[in-house]
């Protein structure tokens, strides 16, 4: 009876056989740590993870001699985030340590690139709010996109690609909130404040793409810009099309240089990011209102499926106090608002 009891006590005492979710990660670890390969397999997908962390610290020395190759991978460079899963996915299938300790470096470059994009750094109040919007050379409602651009509660409305034959729809759909308004060109400039010494900006297009406008607001002076620089196209055979947009950058850069004033607003479509060096006449002397005191990339273009951020609002002399953007209307760009403080 004692033995019997005895046997049966070592029994009931005996660590219960592990099952369930935790024998399976015990097994698996098992497996890695008993593997003899995990540091030999995966030096492809290490090479990888090394060479994708290069283009992000160094993209401004790839060079645009060749197709404008440094300015394409700018334009589109947080997305080069994407390649970040996929390459944690491979060394996982290749259970490769290596590979997956390689992977440290891209995710720690493109996090000290743009991960203070992913926090939200927009405030509440300014002093003034700033819409921006490419409506489309075809848009089938410019009097309805002008009124959603309007309802932001933006005080001054920037608008791009205005045929000539449109401007009126838009004139009046504008005129009860905005009494104070310019086109040049193929630019607008709508405001609820007086503006003065408005003229066309020469951006060596052969035709008006830019202005600048004196907007005399309550607490003082700003010199608000507005551009449509030259679009781009990607192209097999001469790779990034951007020349002609560049040189219109430098242009509109030297003209905000004489600006006199020290409060500077630029707003429009430069089609182009403030990443691509190509734009550095402009993006130099100024800062972008997304990138100081926005939540998220911004991303405004196509429309269908933002990738990109070319619609900007860049200031100089004023605190960016928020960033975003507006819902779609019929055009292929979305609108972008800020408010800033003078």
């Amino acid at each position: 009876m004692v033995q019997a009891y005895g046997a049966d006590t070592e029994n009931d005492s005996a660590e219960p056989q592990r099952t369930g979710s935790g024998s399976r990660f015990q097994n698996l670890r098992d497996r890695w740590t008993r593997d003899k390969g995990i540091w030999r397999r995966g030096i492809v997908l290490a090479v990888c993870s090394v060479l994708l962390t290069l283009v992000m610290v160094f993209h401004a020395e790839i060079p645009n001699t060749i197709g404008n190759l440094g300015s394409l991978i700018e334009t589109f460079l947080p997305w080069i985030g994407l390649f970040i899963p996929l390459l944690l996915i491979l060394g996982l299938m290749r259970r490769s340590a290596t590979a997956l300790i390689a992977l440290l470096l891209p995710v720690v470059a493109w996090l000290n690139l743009f991960g203070g994009l992913l926090t939200d750094k927009s405030g509440s109040g300014g002093d003034l709010t700033v819409a921006t919007h490419n409506v489309k050379a075809d848009n089938p409602d410019p009097a309805g996109t002008a009124r959603q651009v309007a309802e932001s509660g933006a005080d001054v409305i920037a608008l791009e690609e205005l045929p000539s034959g449109q401007v009126p729809a838009y004139e009046a759909a504008l005129a009860d909130r905005f009494p104070y308004h310019s086109v040049q060109g193929t630019v607008g400039l709508w405001s609820k404040y007086p503006m003065s010494d408005t003229r066309p900006v020469d951006i060596k297009m052969g035709w008006t793409r830019a202005m600048r406008s004196t907007v005399t607001t309550p607490e003082g002076e700003v010199a608000v810009y507005v551009a449509h620089l030259p679009s781009v196209r990607v192209k097999l055979h001469a790779g990034f099309t951007a020349n002609q947009r560049d040189d219109s950058a430098d242009a509109l850069g030297e003209a905000i240089a004489d600006e006199q004033l020290d409060n500077v607003i630029l707003l429009g479509d430069l089609n182009g990011t403030v990443n691509d060096r190509s734009l550095n006449g402009v993006t130099s002397q100024l800062r972008s209102t997304q990138g100081a005191a926005g939540d998220g990339f911004g991303f405004s273009w196509p429309a269908s499926f933002p990738m990109a951020r070319i619609d900007q609002i860049l200031v100089k002399g004023v605190e960016p106090v928020s960033s975003w953007t507006l819902p779609a209307t019929d055009s292929d760009h979305l609108p972008v608002a800020a408010s800033v403080e003078l």
